[in-house]
């Protein structure tokens, strides 16, 4: 199954290290990062997981749920936890999906046979409080992820979904947008009104409206 941005993000029951869980009702309001791990006791799975749970609180303060899955076992995760709390220095907050049959991994496409017939790639998705995918990134096994960039891209789509604007490359929370094409020159003083620069009649700046 190929997933696609704005397509609803697949429903499901799951056993985790926090719970049985049921995904939509778990995201609830929030929204969610939900990403994948091609192994336990693995050494760049052990620094994503910490990494993430260092992240605890500029992940609420924007809203987000974060839960993890792969295809070990409970007990697995559960002995792993204890790892990962010791070499990274943190506390796993989060739920990891157990999913030794598959179920899941196969419902997101999370195995590629090119890359391994039983690992699953580190794939990321960010899901909104609507249930739609609204980013999905996939790294090889070989190389970690970086949680900043996922920070920005979180901070990017909140701000997109909410006001006509669109954020140029490397932007970084509090700088600068793009006035959306869609919106015309003429009512942009009404819209933004702490002003904007005319680059060009399609590339127009503003301050971020939210700060």
């Amino acid at each position: 199954m190929s997933l696609k941005l704005g397509d609803t993000a697949p429903d499901f029951t799951a056993q985790t290290t926090q719970g049985t869980i049921t995904f939509h009702e778990w995201i609830g309001n929030s929204w969610a990062v939900f990403f994948s791990h091609p192994a336990d006791f693995t050494p760049v799975c052990t620094t994503e997981l910490g990494t993430v749970a260092q992240y605890r609180e500029a992940f609420n303060q924007r809203n987000v749920k974060t839960i993890a899955i792969s295809v070990d076992t409970l007990e697995s995760h559960n002995k792993w936890i204890k790892d990962i709390n010791e070499t990274q220095r943190t506390i796993v907050d989060y739920p990891i999906i157990a999913d030794p049959n598959l179920v899941i991994t196969n419902l997101y496409d999370l195995i590629h046979p090119n890359a391994s017939e039983t690992a699953t790639v580190r794939s990321v998705f960010i899901i909104g409080p609507d249930k739609k995918i609204k980013l999905t990134i996939t790294y090889p096994a070989s190389t970690g992820r970086n949680f900043d960039e996922i920070i920005r891209v979180i901070d990017s789509l909140q701000l997109t979904t909410n006001y006509s604007v669109a954020t140029p490359a490397n932007w970084k929370n509090g700088e600068d947008v793009m006035v959306a094409p869609a919106v015309k020159t003429v009512d942009i003083p009404y819209i933004f009104p702490k002003g904007f620069k005319e680059v060009k009649p399609y590339l127009r700046t503003t301050p971020q409206p939210n700060k």
